[in-house]
């Protein structure tokens, strides 16, 4: 059921009040570990804490730690991001196990509700506790192998067949589709909306690159070559780049100097998207709050996924992975007269709210 939906509020009460009826006050840990996930899971950690008692962990990530700040998510930090290494990131989650473990036990949760974290994966299995998960990222083969076997109910959105997380080793009946994409989540959320200055005689584009330490993409820099081809054109644009790590952003200064802005604090997304007049990004979450807010987008697709598929199909998106190609694909659209506000806004509306069968989730374990 959609959020605009006239029976929307009526089921959204029933639905609570039947998960505090039925389950009375439990304990809910929350372990969030990305950007994403924190703008997902905010708007329901904001629901559930008014009847339930809530723990959110995270580990000690730039991206994360600022946004739960801007999103007045008290965060327990316990461990770091594992780096680019295969090394580094075994070495991150044994130590951010071994420092979880008493933090749990000492909370004793009745459930847990993760982005299939692999630690609180397998910290729930080891001690008995229940297990909730979303996942849109099946793609993301080593997180799923080592999370997805252990939980009870894993939630995904529609466009995702289930076979593609049955392989992993759930079975079909303990996944739950839900109509939404996680960005309509994020894109509904009330944001304070941070102002950015910028030399309004020019067109605006913001460029997200790409997520080059996860275990997926490992290193690829694709983005660089785009920015170089767009940064050619640096007296026609404003090109703002939202780097996600120290050393991205560092590099990318070195590489590029002046010619683009590269991001030195952490912003809500959607304070950038506000003032975008087109979107460039490697087809991840960002790519779809841009698409959905009908921003004229850019995916140059670094992880092939069925969300940026479904943009793309739909029309919300483009998919150019030649760097030479986006430059005159970005002049092409910057002038295309076609309002696509109006189309994202009506399938943004048609889409479901993913906490409804969160608690729905809860009820049946």
């Amino acid at each position: 059921m959609q959020p605009n939906h006239p029976d929307y509020e009526y089921r959204l009460r029933k639905t609570f009040s039947t998960l505090r009826l039925y389950q009375k006050c439990l304990k809910i840990w929350f372990d969030i570990l990305t950007p994403k996930q924190l703008l997902f899971f905010a708007p329901m950690i904001s629901k559930l804490s008014k009847n339930h008692k809530i723990l959110c962990t995270s580990r000690n990530y730039r991206e994360v730690v600022e946004l739960s700040k801007i999103k007045n998510i008290d965060l327990r930090l316990i461990g770091k991001h594992g780096g680019s290494t295969k090394e580094g990131k075994l070495g991150s989650s044994i130590q951010r196990m071994d420092h979880l473990l008493d933090v749990i036990v000492k909370f004793s949760p009745d459930l847990t509700i993760s982005f299939c974290s692999p630690e609180a994966a397998r910290i729930s299995y080891g001690i008995g506790i229940k297990q909730v998960a979303f996942s849109d990222s099946p793609h993301a083969e080593a997180v799923m192998r080592l999370s997805v076997p252990l939980v009870q109910k894993l939630l995904i959105p529609w466009v995702i067949p289930k076979n593609e997380f049955v392989k992993y080793g759930i079975s079909e009946k303990d996944i739950i589709h839900y109509r939404a994409i996680d960005a309509a989540v994020i894109v509904r959320e009330r944001s304070k909306i941070k102002r950015i200055g910028v030399d309004k005689t020019k067109k605006t584009i913001v460029i997200r690159p790409e997520e080059s330490e996860a275990a997926y993409i490992l290193g690829k820099t694709e983005s660089d070559n785009i920015i170089y081809e767009i940064s050619k054109e640096d007296k026609l644009y404003n090109i703002i780049v939202l780097a996600r790590y120290a050393i991205q952003k560092k590099r990318l200064k070195e590489k590029f100097g002046k010619k683009v802005i590269i991001m030195d604090k952490v912003v809500d997304g959607k304070s950038l998207l506000s003032i975008a007049d087109l979107f460039i990004g490697s087809g991840g979450t960002m790519t779809a709050e841009s698409a959905l807010m009908g921003i004229p987008t850019i995916s140059y697709d670094a992880a092939p996924n069925y969300i940026e598929k479904y943009l793309v199909r739909i029309g919300l998106a483009k998919r150019e992975t030649n760097p030479k190609k986006i430059s005159a694909l970005i002049k092409k659209m910057l002038n295309d007269n076609k309002d696509s506000k109006k189309k994202a806004r009506m399938i943004l509306n048609s889409m479901e709210d993913p906490y409804l069968k969160l608690v729905e989730a809860i009820k049946r374990i």
